[in-house]
């Protein structure tokens, strides 16, 4: 080998060398992190929607100053009131009147004053009551109206007042020092009572007649999870009296028997006349009804990103996404609400919200068997609780904090307890794929936006969404997780529910979602329309000696309340439609059309002296006339009275003509939960969701959604690989970036610090 054929080997050896070294380093080079590119749209409407927003912890204190300073009399801190004295049971915003609010959203009118609404316990006075006044204009208010007679019709009685924290803890502090203290000898040797080991839950409503407060308390191991671990022993407490000295035991069960007080139950087991079934004594961690994983983390499920940034922007209360604009808040007893809702530019809704959810209790227990929850008085916006990042929500959402006033002089702020998200469904929202005549695809993916919170009102996790697609449609759900309620398994109680563990049953209940939807298609008044279909059966022109059953298109004008409520189980319309005063290119008059997903169990008897407080939950659907005097279908009150309610929504349905009118509706969702094995250690999402849906019904001239900027068309005849035919076909250039995911972090456990 000579000298020049030896250089030239050495020269293509170091340049391999230098390839590969530089292939090593490119391989080892980390991702660029995914740009951050703001959304294209400005918001020019972001202000006005402040006119819904929830009230700011500067407000809320002005509120509590306010009171305290105008009243005339002692304002004692609901987390520490006696029944006997006066507290501010809570603050939350007074939404403007509709009328005025739409004058000033629409540019022809002011800004309506900013203004709370006040809710305070009076036990302080000769006449115990509840009142609520309206308190403004914020930030700064110098006035205050009594408004209960305008809304219920008169004074809101004592009793009828939902349990403040304090009075749970005053039970509690009741049943340890004064109840439990007469049976010794029985808790100490059946239940291994040491003062520690034992929590409690409280049926509701509180008696049989208006005027009652009495109380069954079941009670339960105080473990993790201690909602399915029942001892057996459940104890009525008469808490009528404003003076706590005066509360007494009514009467006490245990496995199965009644008593008339714990000095009885105490007498029968020491003369070994109780049959005992003892419950073996649970680990804190509550061993079977831990949510600690039994296996070890593996592989990490699969995440969702946005390669270049969210395509949303939020803005105080404001929300645009795509063709999409809303504002939203939270109240404090109802939850997430929405408030103008608009596509395209277009207002299509003023108010989607939540207004109750109730559940009704099976069991040969009488805590659960006398158990109708209604969550709107516990508060279902106040036990909204702090979302975990990446479980709750996708770990890229944005999270909002909200702020509330409740059972305190001071407001709470509760971090991460709202997120917003767009979601690629993994579906298409629509497609195509034709092989006959052309050949081409066509398609687009089903990416919407979800606004969601998630609140724990006991033993219930309801996670409620609203969720915005691009075809127009609007998706109001909820999912419901959590624990199972439980009572303690004896005698015939497999004719109530399944056995879930030793002694343990899962009790069945009934859920039912109150929904108020106050649709505006094409303006204010509309009108109500079903079309559905029935065959007729027809000669073939062709061949009159053959028949053809063929199905038609029927339709209905509704005229009045009472032919827009429909039953519960009845059969109902499958198009039923709010229609506007416009019609379509076509000739159609625009509609959006109003679409139930539920498969609700039975509603209670309306023989039942309490119905009427729930007589909301008799329609899937009810339309009627909007009036601002009957803002919600219940009341915060309707749980602690149900027998004398505040608000009794079957009155709200009074044959009044529909047509062409403000109309709202009112839209009931629900299943029927009978717990079972898999139930334990809780309740999982799939299956128990239920809502509706908002759709577009001949509104526009085509599907809107055709001009979204995610379409994906191609033919046989372009190169589908080329960027500029098919955007699909870049995501290995446009999506091959790292999500900057933030540093998780929970505030959770300090949620409920005072600001």
């Amino acid at each position: 080998m000579n000298v020049r054929t030896a250089l030239v080997l050495l020269a293509l050896a170091l340049a391999t060398i230098f390839a590969l070294v530089c292939v090593l380093l490119t391989r080892g080079r980390a991702p660029s992190i995914c740009p951050h590119q703001p959304p294209a749209q400005e918001d020019p409407d972001g202000s006005q929607s402040l006119v819904f927003a929830d009230l700011t912890p500067a407000e809320l204190a002005q509120v509590v100053w306010y009171l305290q300073g105008h009243l005339g009399l002692r304002l004692v801190d609901a987390a520490r009131a006696k029944p006997s004295d006066n507290c501010i049971a809570s603050v939350d915003l007074q939404v403007p009147a509709k009328a005025e609010a739409l004058r000033f959203l629409d540019g022809a009118g002011a800004r309506p004053p900013r203004e709370a609404l006040a809710v305070l316990y009076f036990g302080d006075q000769a006449d115990p009551n509840v009142t609520e006044y309206v308190v403004g204009p914020l930030p700064m208010p110098v006035y205050h109206r009594d408004v209960t007679v305008r809304r219920y019709g008169g004074k809101v009685p004592y009793h009828r007042r939902p349990m403040l924290g304090s009075e749970y803890e005053q039970v509690g502090a009741f049943l340890k020092t004064v109840a439990f203290a007469a049976a010794p000898t029985f808790l100490k040797e059946v239940l291994e009572y040491d003062s520690t080991n034992v929590a409690f839950e409280s049926a509701a409503p509180h008696g049989f007649q208006s005027g009652d407060r009495k109380s069954w308390f079941a009670l339960f191991q105080n473990v993790s999870g201690f909602f399915v671990h029942p001892v057996g022993l459940e104890v009525l407490i008469d808490h009528s009296s404003l003076d706590t000295s005066h509360w007494a035991v009514s009467r006490v069960f245990y496995n199965g028997q009644y008593y008339r007080d714990m000095v009885q139950l105490e007498s029968a087991y020491v003369q070994g006349r109780i049959s005992v079934e003892k419950v073996r004594r649970a680990p804190r961690d509550g061993d079977f009804s831990s949510m600690k994983p039994r296996a070890p983390s593996a592989a990490l499920f699969p995440l969702q990103y946005e390669p270049q940034g969210p395509r949303y922007s939020v803005r105080n209360n404001h929300v645009l996404y795509q063709a999409w604009s809303f504002a939203f808040g939270m109240s404090v007893s109802t939850g997430l609400r929405l408030f103008d809702i608009r596509h395209k530019g277009e207002r299509v809704a003023y108010e989607i919200s939540v207004q109750e959810a109730m559940s009704v209790y099976g069991s040969n227990c009488p805590g659960g068997m006398s158990t109708r929850y209604m969550d709107g008085s516990f508060g279902i916006g106040r036990y909204t609780s702090p979302l975990v990042r990446g479980v709750d929500c996708p770990y890229s959402a944005t999270y909002i904090d909200t702020h509330s006033l409740s059972e305190s002089l001071r407001p709470s702020k509760r971090k991460a307890s709202l997120c917003i998200f767009e979601q690629n469904l993994g579906s298409p929202l629509r497609r195509h794929y034709s092989n006959l005549q052309s050949l081409y695809y066509g398609g687009l993916v089903n990416s919407a936006l979800v606004l969601r919170s998630i609140a724990t009102v006991g033993n219930h996790d309801y996670v409620w969404d609203f969720v915005f697609y691009q075809n127009g449609a609007i998706e109001g759900k909820v999912q419901a997780t959590g624990y199972t309620s439980s009572s303690f398994l004896h005698g015939d109680g497999l004719r109530y529910g399944n056995r879930v563990w030793d002694h343990t049953l899962g009790t069945i209940r009934t859920h039912f979602i109150n929904y108020k939807v106050d649709l505006d298609v094409g303006g204010v008044k509309n009108s109500l329309v079903a079309h559905d279909m029935a065959f007729e059966v027809v000669r073939a022109p062709w061949n009159p000696e053959q028949q053809i059953e063929r199905p038609r298109l029927t339709k209905k004008v509704l005229d009045t309340e009472d032919q827009a409520a429909f039953r519960l189980q009845a059969k109902m319309p499958r198009y039923i439609y709010f229609a506007a005063n416009s019609k379509n290119k076509w000739g159609h008059q625009r509609g959006y059309r109003i679409q139930v997903t539920s498969s609700a169990g039975d509603h209670v008897p309306e023989a039942s002296s309490m119905e009427r407080a729930i007589s909301w939950a008799r329609y899937q659907l009810a339309v009627t006339r909007r009036k601002e005097e009957e803002p919600s279908s219940t009341s915060i009150y309707n749980q602690n009275d149900p027998w004398t309610p505040t608000v009794a929504f079957a009155d709200f349905i009074n044959n009044e003509t529909i047509t062409n009118e403000d109309l709202v509706a009112w839209i009931t969702a629900g299943f029927l939960h009978i717990p079972h094995s898999e139930d334990i250690p809780n309740t999982v999402t799939v299956g128990n969701s239920v809502g509706f849906l908002l759709r577009p019904y001949n509104y526009y001239d085509l599907d809107p959604s055709i001009y979204s900027h995610d379409g994906v068309f191609f033919t046989s005849e372009q190169d589908f690989t080329a960027c500029e035919v098919n955007p699909v076909a870049c995501l290995p250039q446009t999506a091959s970036c790292l999500p900057n995911f933030p540093p998780f972090t929970y505030d959770g456990f300090q949620n409920m610090s005072r600001l």
